[in-house]
């Protein structure tokens, strides 16, 4: 089996009012491995992932991402962790006003890469999303489907080791959201460890895999998960 990439130990989030988003939550992901946290709305999903992209800091547990322990990096080290994870918002979070390629760009731009590395890893997932001769284009202008895979290209544009995806077809129509879904296996397929945060039970049984279920903050099943 191959090395683990992500490992949650006993894991829980609380905030000020006292209330537990998380609670006691421990599984691990292996590199390479394709899975899914599902559960109802309110049942922790975003707030897991918000974790494991250093976003917020677990109240107790400890979490290991490339034997990293996120509880223990300062804001310097966090900041360069964040840039080997890539997260895929449903929202897309893309700048209007900036072309496609520029919005591509720009997690390579804060790394002060050069022109022409830059221009040669854009092309590349531009044309690994299928959206090759859009790159002059601006959001705006574009479907939500093209819109979600040029959200999907930028977090995967420096070459992360663990992408999370927080319901990356919640709001696109059944065609567009098997697109995604398929690009998703492909970038698995590459050795990238994938963990998407939906709900949608229907793209769940057309692209069966492991399935971590939480309810009201807990763990309530891990299906499928490697042995």
């Amino acid at each position: 089996m191959s090395a683990k990439m992500v490992r949650l130990l006993g894991v829980g989030k609380q905030y000020s009012n006292c209330r537990y988003v998380l609670r006691n939550i421990s599984f691990d992901l292996h590199k390479g491995e394709f899975a899914y946290v599902t559960g109802v709305s309110g049942a922790g999903k975003t707030t897991l992932l918000k974790l494991l992209f250093g976003m917020e800091k677990a109240s107790e547990g400890q979490i290991y991402v490339n034997n990293r322990d996120l509880g223990s990096l300062n804001k310097n080290r966090l900041f360069q962790y964040r840039r080997e994870v890539g997260f895929v918002f449903q929202d897309f979070k893309l700048l209007p006003d900036l072309t496609v390629f520029d919005n591509v760009s720009l997690p390579l731009e804060i790394r002060n890469m050069s022109p022409k590395e830059i221009d040669y890893r854009v092309k590349g997932v531009l044309s690994l999303v299928g959206l090759s001769d859009r790159a002059d284009d601006y959001p705006p202008v574009l479907s939500g489907g093209e819109q979600q895979r040029i959200a999907i290209a930028r977090s995967i544009v420096g070459k992360p080791s663990l992408l999370l995806a927080d319901e990356p077809t919640g709001n696109l129509d059944s065609t567009n959201a098997r697109e995604v879904m398929a690009l998703f296996q492909e970038i698995r397929e590459m050795g990238t460890t994938v963990l998407i945060a939906t709900h949608d039970e229907a793209l769940m049984q057309m692209f069966p895999t492991r399935t971590i279920e939480l309810q009201h903050g807990e763990m309530m099943a891990d299906k499928g998960a490697a042995k």
